[in-house]
């Protein structure tokens, strides 16, 4: 089984580690609607050698109520299967997306249970800028029987949101752009209104990146949480529009060791789209 050096992956060590035995590489992006990209087309135009598409997209429990909510066990046990990815596997996502999906990703199967994962710092993007090699075409492992996986763990829901506010046992941080979190009018992604949940901070997700797409240093992601408000010491729930931002803010703490963290699965999709939930607006109070 290939050893993992870290959580966060260099693209030199997976240039030097492609093709090692029970290493698989997942594509993970994922565009939100206005971004107008098909990331299984592009996939298929080119990727990183050997790797396979994950289909993050689909990858939700449309039985569920809530707004792109977290697959089930079985869901995503069933994809890595048709992906061909064993439970013994070391696995590394990436993604060439503006929202760094390869972080929702993460989420999700660390969420279940699958510790041995690691992220491509910098995504295709900078695998692209170095003139690496890229591979084209649908590629994808022999199909496999489903792993088992755990139930998700620090995944809050609505009524846990709702009496955290009551409760204040959990910091909330939106990891959305500051004039959806304090401005008014409509919010330019999901619809619905701007706003906040009552007493939610904002860190906007790009705060824990470089300009490159990399992941900054666990001190300059250190500074940017107490510079918005956070106690390091304290849990932290994130949120976001729907449930994709906020797991680069879970991904950035988890970098630093700091566990004591959770993502509210409906975000703002579902919180504004509630009429009794309480919604605040404008500057922070």
């Amino acid at each position: 089984m290939t050893k993992l050096p870290s959580a966060l992956v260099s693209t030199q060590w997976l240039a030097d580690n492609l093709g090692a035995p029970g290493l698989a590489v997942l594509d993970a992006s994922y565009h939100l609607p206005a971004a107008a990209r098909d990331a299984g087309a592009e996939f298929a135009e080119g990727h990183i050698p050997g790797a396979r598409f994950l289909g993050l997209a689909s990858l939700f429990d449309a039985g569920s109520s809530v707004p792109y909510a977290f697959p089930t066990p079985d869901q995503l046990a069933a994809r890595l299967g048709l992906l061909g990815v064993r439970g013994e596997d070391a696995i590394i996502l990436y993604d060439d997306s503006a929202i760094r999906t390869s972080a929702r990703a993460w989420f999700v199967l660390t969420a279940m249970g699958w510790d041995n994962v690691a992220i491509l710092d910098g995504g295709l993007g900078k695998w692209r800028a170095e003139g690496r090699a890229l591979g084209s075409g649908a590629e994808h492992g022999a199909t496999i029987a489903p792993v088992h996986l755990a139930p998700p763990r620090r995944v809050r829901s609505k009524a846990d949101m709702l009496a955290n506010i009551a409760s204040g046992r959990e910091q909330v941080l939106d990891a959305r752009g500051a004039d959806r979190v304090y401005g008014t009018g409509i919010d330019p992604v999901h619809g619905g209104p701007n706003g906040r949940i009552p007493g939610a901070l904002n860190l906007p997700f790009g705060g824990v990146l470089n300009a490159d797409g990399t992941y900054k240093s666990p001190e300059e992601i250190r500074a940017a949480l107490i510079a918005a408000g956070i106690d390091l010491d304290q849990p932290v729930t994130t949120t976001c529009g729907s449930g994709v931002t906020a797991s680069v803010l879970m991904f950035a703490m988890h970098l630093i060791g700091k566990h004591d963290t959770a993502l509210y699965d409906g975000s703002w999709s579902e919180w504004s789209a509630d009429p009794d939930t309480p919604k605040l607006q404008g500057p922070a109070e």
